[in-house]
């Protein structure tokens, strides 16, 4: 069997893209699933607007993520002398050829075709045939290079996502491959590329459709063998229409990876998340990314558009935050609570807050707004104040502080003692909760009351209480 290679090829125009970033992660399961080798190539062909800056936010989103390549990056604006060597075999052996037509001249082209009703294309002014003369060369002009695409005939692909695709080649103009002064274009690269690389599965968005067929002929013109082809259906937001990032809005889905760590998301609940929007196992929704590799090949991915849904990754990360490490919980919360004035001296282990909060939020963000509570000093609301800590539960509040200097401080025994306190001044929970809750954190909405105590600590505990009753 040949050894699977597939690639993922991000043009550095930006940040990672949500779609590319699922794009990448594809490729990656199907390398690992069949033990082959991931590629990492960045296309900078495009000078104008390829930065340093969009390169390194492309590998920080692929590292932050944890999909790691096995070769590369490859950089295209370094593999220049290779592209200028394939472009003179082409020229030698026919299957390019010179174009000194201007750009004027190739718009008035189009614009007759169009008028004609036709679809616009270059109409192989020339391009060289056997017989023909072609006009005289411009002394002031210098040319570009186009491929010379065969005129008859379709180019058939079995796509492995949409299934068997066919584009006559009349509905393919000669592409230009090589600009004035030698640069090479896109689909000439990649072509090259993906055969020097020997890529055997080529898994991208489906506006890459158009341009399949173009590096088909290039790669059969070349002699390179044909990797297999799948086009991936695009990300919809919630409203139906692509995900973009020019779209704005608190409900908009963020397309940039990097915005996700910033929101509070686990880099393994979003590429969870990825892996469903397109492909299926079963019912399957929370699995680890070493069962996706396991499970990962394109019989189930689905040629129709996905839908992202964020309150359902709110959910999935909701799972893994559960299942995380408090430590590591600890590490990715603190900074967000720090500037939010947390005073963590003399406080509880932020670990063991966070242990006691998780359950109940869905990112970090809101892990660490939840346990603010332990880190701050409380300022209860008055009018709460008003309402909860009146004369009739004060002498219980007494007498639980009492109780509470000589307990031992274990969940088991403060519940106990609490019972107690309630019989013995006749009221119900909510009646010494409430204010308690107040007193201690600011809030009326905590965990169970015990397990709030027990975190806090004897000394804090009855430093807040000594300090209100």
């Amino acid at each position: 069997m040949t050894v699977v290679r597939t690639r993922f090829a991000p043009s550095p125009t930006g940040y990672l893209h949500l779609g590319g970033a699922r794009t990448a992660l594809y490729s990656w399961a199907y390398a690992r699933h069949f033990g082959g080798t991931f590629v990492l190539r960045i296309e900078d062909t495009d000078v104008e607007r390829s930065t340093p800056e969009a390169v390194q936010a492309i590998i920080e989103g692929m590292q932050w993520l944890g999909l790691s390549h096995d070769e590369g990056p490859f950089y295209q604006m370094q593999r220049m002398d290779r592209y200028r060597e394939v472009l003179a075999q082409m020229l030698e052996a026919g299957t390019a050829y010179h174009c000194y037509s201007s750009k004027e001249e190739v718009d008035a082209m189009r614009e007759r075709f169009t008028a004609a009703g036709e679809k616009p294309r270059y109409d192989g002014t020339w391009r060289p045939e056997s017989g023909k003369t072609l006009p005289t060369i411009p002394a002031d002009r210098e040319p570009v290079v186009r491929f010379k695409n065969p005129l008859d005939g379709d180019v058939t692909w079995n796509d492995v996502v949409k299934g068997p695709i066919t584009i006559g080649n009349k509905e393919l103009d000669d592409l230009v491959i090589a600009r004035p002064g030698g640069v090479p274009t896109y689909n000439f690269c990649v072509a090259v590329d993906d055969w020097d690389m020997q890529i055997t599965h080529v898994l991208r968005g489906d506006d890459h459709v158009n341009n399949t067929p173009r590096q088909i002929n290039i790669l059969n013109a070349i002699g390179a063998p044909l990797p297999q082809y799948g086009h991936l259906p695009m990300i919809h937001g919630s409203d139906g229409k692509k995900i973009s990032k020019r779209d704005k809005g608190e409900k908009v889905v963020p397309v940039n990876i990097m915005d996700y760590p910033a929101m509070g998301y686990l880099p393994e609940a979003l590429l969870n998340y990825l892996a469903r929007l397109g492909w299926s196992h079963g019912d399957d929704e929370v699995f680890s990314m070493q069962q996706f590799c396991e499970w990962f090949n394109t019989d189930h991915l689905t040629s129709s558009p996905a839908q992202f849904d964020l309150e359902k990754l709110a959910w999935v990360n909701n799972h893994y935050i559960k299942q995380a490490d408090n430590t590591r919980l600890a590490a990715l919360a603190r900074p967000r609570m720090e500037a939010q004035g947390a005073q963590f001296d003399g406080a509880p282990e932020l670990a063991d807050a966070l242990a006691l909060m998780k359950d109940r939020t869905n990112t970090i963000n809101e892990l660490a707004d939840a346990a603010m509570l332990f880190y701050r000093t409380p300022q209860p609301d008055a009018a709460l104040m008003a309402q909860h800590l009146t004369d009739a539960v004060k002498p219980a509040l007494a007498q639980f502080a009492e109780r509470c200097a000589t307990l031992e401080w274990t969940r088991e025994a403060l519940a106990a003692m609490i019972k107690e306190v309630l019989a013995a001044n006749t009221i119900k929970m909510p009646v010494l909760a409430m204010p308690l809750r107040l007193l201690l954190t600011g809030q009326l909405q905590t965990p169970a009351i015990d397990a709030v105590l027990v975190l806090l600590g004897r000394e804090l505990v009855l430093s807040r209480l000594n300090a209100a009753v």
